[in-house]
């Protein structure tokens, strides 16, 4: 009697781990094949193609017609395109268009790990598309490369590449996550970041902050000389830019209230995930 009890529960045991795993393929399909998430999906591509088509267009041009745009001209373009892009589709996807953002918002838990993989390779497949047409577009003489390159050693790219796409996070966090900053001026904060950031960085590393702006051109011109840099570093600084921004998004509290709840990083981690 004690082994057939003994069985009957491990029978049971066996029945609810299979309704667990069953619930959670159940919330896997409902989650990756349900409309909204599909809408975001390609608002994603579709921004990231738009983004990386102007961007990287106005290198082209640059390239291909004397210089005509010239760096203020790309870093103008580079803002601005990220600006209107935030304000149509920010409402519908987040406007992430860039690996290093969605990954730097799920280690805050401010989106969930689950989306991110689909995410990324929506913003992979919008830049690599952009970049197709670009090639398709602009097949000059010299068949330009219009991805990004280090102008001067390995190091120096990788800091100039962790710094912009931290300053760029922190910005980002300030103005999209945080309730008490003017989210109507969210577009044109961001914009202007990146507008700066290229302004005086895109001489040295390209200005990427974003692994598919890299990863795009990688792919369509077969040129992954130096990728790792711009993969690594814009993914450690955006995560770390997300994470600075929420040890001082409570400045308001004072010390002795933070530290009477618990250790510092505690604190940073509710701060991080409220």
């Amino acid at each position: 009697m004690a082994d057939q009890t003994s069985g009957s529960n491990g029978n049971h045991g066996v029945v609810l781990e299979m309704k667990d795993t069953s619930n959670a393929k159940e919330e896997i399909r409902s989650t990756f094949f349900s409309f909204p998430f599909i809408q975001k999906l390609i608002a994603e591509v579709f921004g990231t193609y738009f983004l990386i088509f102007a961007g990287c267009g106005s290198v082209a041009v640059n390239l291909d017609y004397d210089k005509v745009v010239t760096l203020p001209g790309i870093s103008m373009v580079w803002g601005l395109a990220v600006m209107v892009l935030v304000y149509s589709v920010g409402h519908i996807s987040g406007a992430h268009f860039n690996p290093a953002v969605t990954i730097a918002f799920a280690t805050c838990k401010r989106f969930p790990w689950k989306q991110v993989p689909p995410y990324i390779l929506a913003q992979v497949l919008g830049s690599t598309l952009a970049n197709g047409t670009l090639r398709l577009l602009f097949t000059g003489k010299l068949n330009h490369f219009l991805g990004t390159q280090p102008a001067g050693s390995d190091g120096q790219a990788f800091v100039f590449e962790f710094i912009i796409t931290f300053y760029l996070m922190f910005i980002i966090s300030g103005v999209a996550t945080d309730n008490r900053a003017i989210g109507e001026l969210a577009g044109l904060a961001v914009g202007a970041t990146v507008l700066l950031n290229v302004m005086f960085a895109g001489p040295v590393t390209g200005a990427s902050m974003n692994p598919a702006r890299s990863l795009g051109p990688a792919i369509v011109f077969h040129h992954y000389d130096k990728l790792w840099i711009y993969i690594v570093a814009p993914t450690v600084g955006a995560i770390a830019g997300a994470w600075i921004y929420n040890l001082v998004r409570f400045t308001d509290k004072p010390i002795r209230e933070i530290t009477q709840s618990g250790s510092f990083l505690r604190s940073t981690a509710r701060n991080c995930s409220s």
